[in-house]
Order: C-alpha cells, then sequence, then structure tokens
C-alpha cells in the first residue's frame, strides 16, 4: 500500500508511519508533506500512484480542506485532527474516516480495515477509488420551490444562472433574469447542487457552468466571469480557487 502522509507536526507523522508499518509491513509512504503548498506541489505532480492520503487537518498554513479546492484528489482520504468539530465537513469530499489525536494504534487499524472491507466489495480496476466513488454518490437537488407574492413556483436547477449573497439572505436567478429569495444558506446550496454544473466562485457566489459567457484574467491572478444576467457585483473568482475554477470549466 503506497501512502501520503500530510501533517506538519513530526513527530505526530513519525507515529502515523510507525503504526502504518505495524499495520501491514508492505506500507510505502511515497512522501510526508507539511503544508497546503507542498501537497498541492505534490499531488500535481506526483511520484508515484497513491492509494491512501492521511491529512492532519490543521497544517502550517491553514486547513487542509484547501487542498481539494487546488487540486483533485482522487484517491482516499483518511483525516486526523486534534478537534471534532471538522467531522461534517471531512465527509463532503472523499474521506473514509476520521481519526482524533493522539492517534491510537487500535484507530488506525479499523480505519485501515474499513478500508479493506470497501475495496474487498469491488472487484476488477482501482477497486479501491471504486469505493470511495459509489461511497460519494449522492443525489442533487433538480428543483427549488420559489415564491413571489402569493404565487408558489418551481424552478429546475438547470435553469438556475446562480445563486448569490446579499447581507444575510440569499438569491436564486433564473436564466430567465427573474430573481427569488430562497430559505439556504450558500454553504447548504452549495451541497445541494451538482458540482459539475455549479462552482462556487467566492463567498458571494455560486454560478452556473451554463450561463458564463466570459472569462477575464483578472488582477492579482484572479479572473472576472462575465454571466447571462448582468450582476451588480463583478462575479470574481478567488485566487484560491482558480485552479479549481479552471479544472471544473474545461469538464475535468
Amino acid at each position: 500500500m503506497k501512502v501520503v502522509i500530510i501533517e506538519d507536526e513530526a513527530l505526530a507523522a513519525e507515529k502515523l508511519e510507525r503504526y502504518l508499518i505495524k499495520c501491514n509491513p508492505q506500507t510505502e509512504v511515497l512522501a510526508r508533506l507539511r503544508s497546503i503548498n507542498e501537497a498541492v506541489s505534490w499531488i500535481e505532480d506526483p511520484s508515484d500512484e497513491v492509494d491512501l492520503f492521511f491529512m492532519d487537518i490543521q497544517l502550517e498554513d491553514g486547513l487542509s480542506f484547501e487542498i481539494f479546492d487546488q487540486v483533485q484528489v482522487k484517491s482516499p482520504v483518511i483525516f486526523t485532527t486534534a478537534f471534532d468539530e471538522f467531522a461534517i465537513d471531512a465527509f463532503k469530499v472523499n474521506s473514509i474516516d476520521y481519526l482524533l489525536k493522539p492517534v491510537t494504534f487500535t484507530d488506525l487499524s479499523k480505519a485501515l480495515k474499513k478500508l479493506e472491507a470497501m475495496r474487498s466489495q469491488f472487484s476488477g480496476g482501482n477497486t479501491i477509488n471504486a469505493a470511495v466513488k459509489n461511497l460519494s454518490k449522492k443525489q442533487y437537488k433538480d428543483r427549488f420551490l420559489v415564491s413571489l407574492g402569493n404565487h408558489i413556483h418551481s424552478v429546475k436547477s438547470e435553469d438556475v444562472c446562480c445563486f448569490y449573497a446579499e447581507g444575510r439572505d440569499a438569491y436564486l436567478v433564473t436564466d430567465k433574469h427573474k430573481k427569488f429569495m430562497v430559505e439556504y444558506t450558500l454553504e447548504t446550496l452549495e451541497e445541494l447542487v451538482d458540482p459539475k454544473h455549479f462552482f462556487r466562485v467566492n463567498r458571494s457566489f455560486i454560478v452556473n457552468i451554463n450561463a458564463i459567457t466570459d472569462v477575464l484574467v483578472y488582477s492579482n491572478r484572479r479572473l472576472k466571469l462575465t454571466l447571462d444576467y448582468k450582476t451588480e457585483k463583478e462575479v470574481i473568482v478567488s485566487r484560491e480557487k482558480v485552479a479549481a475554477f479552471k479544472q471544473w470549466f474545461e469538464g475535468a
């Protein structure tokens, strides 16, 4: 099993590697990385195919969830952390387990057995990735109920140009340039819509790929979008999301 450990505490990384080899003497640790930047660089140009990532959530330059905004992580992930408030976020990505520090040999062993059990359910091809793909399948919302006066309408997700936040309120804009307030936060909407078609470009906007009419290289390595719907605010892809946006926009 080929493993990459992303952990900014040297002692914790060494302990994890010892436990891994104790669980499976055939384990090969391809890299031990300390930061988001190191992880992104390594994943963009890996030295070998990875069977499993171990990621500490709090790294020296931010939260490891930011890695998923910048590059595509195709292999399963086991997160480690000293805090339990990140559990929900951990399972939004291709995580198979979430271990609280200090990680014990028993906890690690159980996590690896869980991975093996998932793998054994599939045969042929890349069985680990197939298991993760199956685990992460979900149904996305294809309609939204909106109100206009005393009338209720149903809007197909495919007819949504964008969602945006204004103060504490969130709005849905259709491809016919009609705007409706929705009873969701952008954080919730981001989970409800299909990421193949929708992308959250910054804190205020989620856009539909079919509504984008132009992409302009903007200042400070950002991108400026032009949508079918003429927004009052400029729609700017934040710098940390540019790489992920480009990958999404080309259909990767």
